[in-house]
């Protein structure tokens, strides 16, 4: 069952939103992207060669890296289709509700915005304490980072992973219930794992990790941008530049919620040596923290309202082929 019924449509994402808000995350030892993170881990000790050992093209990397993503992405949709065929024998309101607790663990909102949150907090302590706080959440280099660079990188993160652990698990959930859902968590883990250029933790990822990334960038770039739109939505203005700012980013895709939060706060957001969004923006004070945290806020609201009003028009479909 992949079509929703009306109830399920509406309520899910209602309750994987309330289900965040009052409780945030899952034990570690029952949390699915845990489990899928333990599964990557393993495999990409076996499939990415030791730095220094990588001949240049390594289609053998490449291949077995596509092959475990296949492994692991089949086995995670395959879950996700057994439990929602459980919940088609219940109640409508008790299967969204069943459903809006499982799809929880795919969305981490709240969890994004305390550690946003904490950066500042952090900062207003000392620079240390900022950058420090900065290192959970962000995998670049932080140690040279000024207070403003680092008020920046949280506000980028903050922006990505507002597509990345809301607005496209929420939009795949919409096209294709829990299977969808947990099959994208499942490739943003993977990027977020194996998705490096060249080495990273003794080990070569160049191909071993292609697979993966582009992949995720393939799920992602229908979400990436309509975030981006709910941004615009929610500050109640168009970012003018956007598309140009956007093309900045190496990822096609990470660009369009950073430039937009860039531009909609007319701030600098860039990530030394790699890009700069509204280059000729000021560098962003506490203030604006608390602004992207508000804009944000209000695209979680849009975003839930989006995927209700895409998971009806599904069902509705369906209904009409049936």
């Amino acid at each position: 069952m992949i079509a929703h019924d009306p109830w399920t449509a509406v309520l899910a994402p209602c309750v994987a939103l309330a289900v965040d808000r009052a409780f945030g995350e899952p034990p570690a030892r029952w949390h699915p992207v845990v489990w899928m993170g333990r599964f990557l881990g393993w495999a990409g000790r076996r499939i990415a060669p030791p730095d220094g050992t990588a001949p240049a093209r390594d289609v053998r990397s490449f291949a077995c890296g596509a092959l475990a993503w296949a492994a692991g992405a089949c086995a995670v949709v395959a879950v996700a289709l057994a439990a929602q065929a459980l919940l088609a024998g219940l109640p409508p309101w008790c299967a969204a509700v069943l459903a809006g607790v499982l799809l929880k663990p795919m969305l981490a909102w709240q969890m994004l915005h305390d550690e946003v949150l904490a950066v500042e907090h952090a900062l207003a302590g000392s620079l240390d304490a900022g950058r420090s706080r900065l290192g959970a959440l962000v995998s670049r280099d932080v140690a040279r980072l000024d207070e403003g660079q680092v008020r920046e990188s949280a506000i980028e993160s903050l922006a990505e992973n507002l597509n990345d652990s809301l607005v496209a698990p929420l939009f795949w959930y919409a096209l294709a219930g829990l299977p969808g859902a947990a099959l994208y968590r499942f490739a943003n883990t993977a990027d977020a794992m194996w998705g490096y250029r060249g080495a990273r933790a003794g080990r070569v990822w160049e191909w071993a990790g292609k697979f993966a990334a582009r992949a995720d960038d393939v799920l992602s770039w229908l979400p990436a941008r309509i975030t981006a739109v709910l941004l615009a939505l929610a500050g109640r203005r168009w970012p003018h530049g956007l598309r140009a700012q956007a093309r900045l980013a190496p990822s096609p895709n990470g660009g369009w919620p950073m430039a937009a939060m860039a531009l909609l706060l007319d701030v600098r957001l860039a990530k030394p040596g790699a890009y700069a969004f509204n280059r000729a923006g000021r560098p962003p004070v506490p203030q604006d923290t608390a602004r992207a945290l508000r804009l944000a806020g209000r695209v979680v609201a849009l975003a839930a309202l989006v995927s209700a009003a895409l998971a009806l028009a599904v069902a509705a479909a369906a209904g009409d082929t049936a």
